[in-house]
Protein backbone atom coordinates (compact mmCIF):
# COMPACT_ATOMS: atom_id res chain seq x y z
CA UNK A 1 0.00 0.00 0.00
CA UNK A 2 1.57 3.31 -1.07
CA UNK A 3 1.50 6.52 0.94
CA UNK A 4 -1.38 8.13 -1.02
CA UNK A 5 -3.53 5.00 -0.74
CA UNK A 6 -2.95 4.91 3.04
CA UNK A 7 -4.09 8.54 3.32
CA UNK A 8 -7.20 7.80 1.26
CA UNK A 9 -8.03 4.79 3.45
CA UNK A 10 -7.76 6.93 6.60
CA UNK A 11 -9.87 9.66 5.02
CA UNK A 12 -12.47 7.10 3.91
CA UNK A 13 -12.87 5.79 7.45
CA UNK A 14 -12.80 9.17 9.21
CA UNK A 15 -15.08 11.02 6.81
CA UNK A 16 -17.48 8.08 6.54
CA UNK A 17 -17.75 8.07 10.34
CA UNK A 18 -18.37 11.83 10.52
CA UNK A 19 -20.91 12.01 7.70
CA UNK A 20 -22.75 8.90 8.82
CA UNK A 21 -23.77 11.11 11.76
CA UNK A 22 -26.15 12.77 9.30
CA UNK A 23 -26.60 9.90 6.87
CA UNK A 24 -25.43 11.86 3.83
CA UNK A 25 -22.28 10.00 2.76
CA UNK A 26 -18.70 11.24 2.88
CA UNK A 27 -18.22 11.92 -0.85
CA UNK A 28 -19.24 15.55 -0.24
CA UNK A 29 -15.90 16.11 1.45
CA UNK A 30 -13.88 13.16 0.16
CA UNK A 31 -13.98 14.28 -3.49
CA UNK A 32 -12.59 17.81 -2.96
CA UNK A 33 -10.08 16.42 -0.45
CA UNK A 34 -8.82 13.89 -3.00
CA UNK A 35 -8.47 16.58 -5.66
CA UNK A 36 -6.52 18.69 -3.16
CA UNK A 37 -4.18 15.70 -2.68
CA UNK A 38 -3.60 15.55 -6.43
CA UNK A 39 -6.05 12.83 -7.45
CA UNK A 40 -7.64 13.73 -10.84
CA UNK A 41 -11.24 14.89 -10.50
CA UNK A 42 -12.33 12.22 -12.98
CA UNK A 43 -10.96 9.53 -10.64
CA UNK A 44 -12.05 11.25 -7.43
CA UNK A 45 -15.73 11.18 -8.43
CA UNK A 46 -16.10 7.39 -8.88
CA UNK A 47 -13.95 6.83 -5.78
CA UNK A 48 -16.32 9.05 -3.79
CA UNK A 49 -19.34 7.22 -5.18
CA UNK A 50 -17.92 3.81 -4.22
CA UNK A 51 -17.00 4.98 -0.72
CA UNK A 52 -20.52 6.42 -0.38
CA UNK A 53 -22.03 3.10 -1.42
CA UNK A 54 -20.04 1.02 1.04
CA UNK A 55 -20.17 3.42 4.00
CA UNK A 56 -23.93 3.90 3.71
CA UNK A 57 -24.43 0.14 3.42
CA UNK A 58 -22.68 -0.07 6.77
CA UNK A 59 -24.92 2.67 8.16
CA UNK A 60 -28.05 1.01 6.77
CA UNK A 61 -27.05 -2.34 8.27
CA UNK A 62 -26.90 -0.63 11.66
CA UNK A 63 -30.29 1.07 11.10
CA UNK A 64 -31.98 -2.18 10.06
CA UNK A 65 -30.48 -4.06 12.96
CA UNK A 66 -31.81 -1.47 15.42
CA UNK A 67 -35.20 -1.15 13.61
CA UNK A 68 -34.72 2.56 12.87
CA UNK A 69 -35.36 2.50 9.11
CA UNK A 70 -38.67 3.51 7.48
CA UNK A 71 -38.57 1.44 4.28
CA UNK A 72 -41.80 2.87 2.83
CA UNK A 73 -40.44 6.41 2.87
CA UNK A 74 -37.19 5.39 1.21
CA UNK A 75 -38.55 3.38 -1.75
CA UNK A 76 -39.76 6.36 -3.89
CA UNK A 77 -36.41 8.13 -3.41
CA UNK A 78 -34.45 5.02 -4.36
CA UNK A 79 -36.55 4.21 -7.43
CA UNK A 80 -36.22 7.69 -8.92
CA UNK A 81 -32.54 8.18 -8.05
CA UNK A 82 -31.39 4.85 -9.52
CA UNK A 83 -32.75 5.81 -12.95
CA UNK A 84 -31.41 9.37 -12.91
CA UNK A 85 -27.92 8.74 -11.49
CA UNK A 86 -26.49 7.17 -14.70
CA UNK A 87 -27.85 10.12 -16.68
CA UNK A 88 -26.02 12.54 -14.40
CA UNK A 89 -22.82 10.46 -14.60
CA UNK A 90 -22.92 10.51 -18.41
CA UNK A 91 -23.49 14.28 -18.46
CA UNK A 92 -20.65 14.79 -15.97
CA UNK A 93 -18.32 12.84 -18.25
CA UNK A 94 -19.11 15.10 -21.21
CA UNK A 95 -18.72 18.62 -19.81
CA UNK A 96 -15.53 20.44 -18.66
CA UNK A 97 -14.29 19.82 -15.11
CA UNK A 98 -14.47 23.52 -14.22
CA UNK A 99 -18.22 23.59 -14.86
CA UNK A 100 -18.76 20.46 -12.77
CA UNK A 101 -16.73 21.97 -9.91
CA UNK A 102 -18.83 25.14 -10.09
CA UNK A 103 -22.00 23.04 -9.85
CA UNK A 104 -20.44 21.14 -6.94
CA UNK A 105 -19.78 24.40 -5.05
CA UNK A 106 -23.39 25.50 -5.58
CA UNK A 107 -24.52 22.09 -4.34
CA UNK A 108 -22.48 22.44 -1.14
CA UNK A 109 -23.69 26.00 -0.50
CA UNK A 110 -27.33 25.00 -0.97
CA UNK A 111 -27.09 21.91 1.22
CA UNK A 112 -25.15 23.67 4.00
CA UNK A 113 -27.48 26.68 4.06
CA UNK A 114 -30.58 24.50 4.18
CA UNK A 115 -29.24 22.40 7.03
CA UNK A 116 -28.18 25.41 9.08
CA UNK A 117 -31.06 27.83 8.61
CA UNK A 118 -34.18 26.05 7.40
CA UNK A 119 -36.70 24.86 10.00
CA UNK A 120 -38.72 21.95 8.67
CA UNK A 121 -41.69 22.54 10.96
CA UNK A 122 -43.23 25.41 12.85
CA UNK A 123 -42.09 24.04 16.19
CA UNK A 124 -38.58 22.71 16.76
CA UNK A 125 -39.55 19.26 17.96
CA UNK A 126 -42.70 18.60 15.91
CA UNK A 127 -42.18 16.47 12.81
CA UNK A 128 -44.58 14.82 10.34
CA UNK A 129 -44.95 11.03 10.38
CA UNK A 130 -46.84 10.34 7.13
CA UNK A 131 -45.30 8.62 4.07
CA UNK A 132 -46.07 10.63 0.90
CA UNK A 133 -44.95 9.43 -2.55
CA UNK A 134 -44.75 12.52 -4.76
CA UNK A 135 -42.41 14.61 -2.57
CA UNK A 136 -39.81 11.86 -2.00
CA UNK A 137 -39.98 10.86 -5.69
CA UNK A 138 -39.13 14.41 -6.79
CA UNK A 139 -36.31 14.43 -4.23
CA UNK A 140 -35.02 11.17 -5.71
CA UNK A 141 -35.06 12.60 -9.25
CA UNK A 142 -33.01 15.65 -8.28
CA UNK A 143 -30.67 13.75 -5.96
CA UNK A 144 -30.10 10.95 -8.46
CA UNK A 145 -29.10 13.28 -11.29
CA UNK A 146 -26.69 15.29 -9.14
CA UNK A 147 -25.37 12.09 -7.58
CA UNK A 148 -24.13 10.98 -10.97
CA UNK A 149 -23.07 14.43 -12.17
CA UNK A 150 -20.98 15.32 -9.12
CA UNK A 151 -20.16 11.92 -7.63
CA UNK A 152 -21.64 12.85 -4.27
CA UNK A 153 -24.30 10.19 -3.77
CA UNK A 154 -27.15 12.70 -3.47
CA UNK A 155 -27.39 12.58 0.33
CA UNK A 156 -26.57 16.28 0.64
CA UNK A 157 -29.72 17.00 -1.36
CA UNK A 158 -31.98 14.31 0.06
CA UNK A 159 -31.50 15.46 3.66
CA UNK A 160 -32.26 19.21 3.25
CA UNK A 161 -35.12 18.59 0.80
CA UNK A 162 -36.74 16.10 3.16
CA UNK A 163 -36.16 18.41 6.12
CA UNK A 164 -37.89 21.12 4.08
CA UNK A 165 -40.93 18.83 3.93
CA UNK A 166 -41.01 18.64 7.73
CA UNK A 167 -39.57 15.21 8.57
CA UNK A 168 -37.44 14.41 11.63
CA UNK A 169 -33.70 14.82 10.82
CA UNK A 170 -32.84 11.54 12.57
CA UNK A 171 -35.48 9.67 10.60
CA UNK A 172 -34.24 11.36 7.41
CA UNK A 173 -30.67 10.32 8.22
CA UNK A 174 -31.72 6.66 8.26
CA UNK A 175 -33.74 7.00 5.04
CA UNK A 176 -30.92 8.88 3.32
CA UNK A 177 -28.37 6.26 4.37
CA UNK A 178 -30.72 3.67 2.82
CA UNK A 179 -31.15 5.59 -0.46
CA UNK A 180 -27.59 6.80 -1.06
CA UNK A 181 -26.01 3.37 -1.81
CA UNK A 182 -28.46 2.79 -4.68
CA UNK A 183 -27.90 6.10 -6.45
CA UNK A 184 -24.17 6.02 -5.70
CA UNK A 185 -23.67 2.50 -7.05
CA UNK A 186 -25.81 3.19 -10.10
CA UNK A 187 -23.63 6.19 -10.98
CA UNK A 188 -20.45 4.31 -10.05
CA UNK A 189 -21.25 1.51 -12.52
CA UNK A 190 -21.57 4.15 -15.25
CA UNK A 191 -18.12 5.56 -14.43
CA UNK A 192 -16.66 2.04 -14.26
CA UNK A 193 -18.05 1.27 -17.72
CA UNK A 194 -16.23 4.37 -18.99
CA UNK A 195 -12.96 3.17 -17.39
CA UNK A 196 -12.63 5.88 -14.71
CA UNK A 197 -11.88 3.77 -11.63
CA UNK A 198 -8.90 2.35 -9.73
CA UNK A 199 -9.92 -1.08 -8.40
CA UNK A 200 -7.00 -1.52 -6.03
CA UNK A 201 -7.72 1.85 -4.41
CA UNK A 202 -11.42 1.03 -4.09
CA UNK A 203 -10.76 -2.27 -2.32
CA UNK A 204 -8.89 -0.60 0.57
CA UNK A 205 -11.06 2.53 0.74
CA UNK A 206 -14.29 0.52 0.65
CA UNK A 207 -13.42 -1.62 3.68
CA UNK A 208 -12.48 1.46 5.71
CA UNK A 209 -15.66 3.26 4.62
CA UNK A 210 -17.91 0.39 5.73
CA UNK A 211 -16.46 0.47 9.24
CA UNK A 212 -16.71 4.25 9.48
CA UNK A 213 -20.31 4.34 8.29
CA UNK A 214 -21.40 1.59 10.69
CA UNK A 215 -19.79 3.19 13.75
CA UNK A 216 -20.91 6.72 12.86
CA UNK A 217 -24.55 5.66 12.64
CA UNK A 218 -24.41 4.03 16.07
CA UNK A 219 -22.92 7.18 17.64
CA UNK A 220 -25.45 9.47 15.94
CA UNK A 221 -28.52 7.62 17.19
CA UNK A 222 -27.21 7.14 20.72
CA UNK A 223 -25.45 10.45 21.40
CA UNK A 224 -26.79 13.24 19.15
CA UNK A 225 -30.03 15.22 18.92
CA UNK A 226 -31.66 15.79 15.46
CA UNK A 227 -30.97 19.56 15.47
CA UNK A 228 -27.32 18.94 16.37
CA UNK A 229 -26.91 16.49 13.48
CA UNK A 230 -28.35 18.99 11.00
CA UNK A 231 -26.29 21.99 12.13
CA UNK A 232 -23.04 20.04 12.37
CA UNK A 233 -23.29 18.94 8.75
CA UNK A 234 -24.34 22.40 7.59
CA UNK A 235 -21.19 24.00 8.99
CA UNK A 236 -18.92 21.37 7.42
CA UNK A 237 -20.52 21.76 3.98
CA UNK A 238 -20.26 25.56 3.97
CA UNK A 239 -16.59 25.47 5.00
CA UNK A 240 -15.77 23.06 2.19
CA UNK A 241 -17.67 25.20 -0.32
CA UNK A 242 -15.58 28.23 0.64
CA UNK A 243 -12.39 26.21 0.30
CA UNK A 244 -13.35 25.14 -3.21
CA UNK A 245 -14.28 28.69 -4.20
CA UNK A 246 -10.74 29.85 -3.42
CA UNK A 247 -9.33 26.90 -5.37
CA UNK A 248 -11.53 27.59 -8.38
CA UNK A 249 -10.70 31.31 -8.41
Amino acid sequence: MDYLTLIIVCLSFGLSFIFALGGVGSALILIPTLTWLGVPFGLARPTGLFVNTVSMVGATYSNIREKRLDFKMGIPIITASVFLAPVGAWVGHQIPTRYVLTAFICFLLFSGTMMLFFKGSKYADQYRDDRPVLGPTLVGIVAGFFSGLLGVGGGGLISPLMILQGFNPKKIAAVTAFAVPFSSFSAFVTYAAMGSVSWSLLAFAGLAAWGGGYLGTIVMHKRMRPAMVKKFLGVVLLLMALKLVFKLV
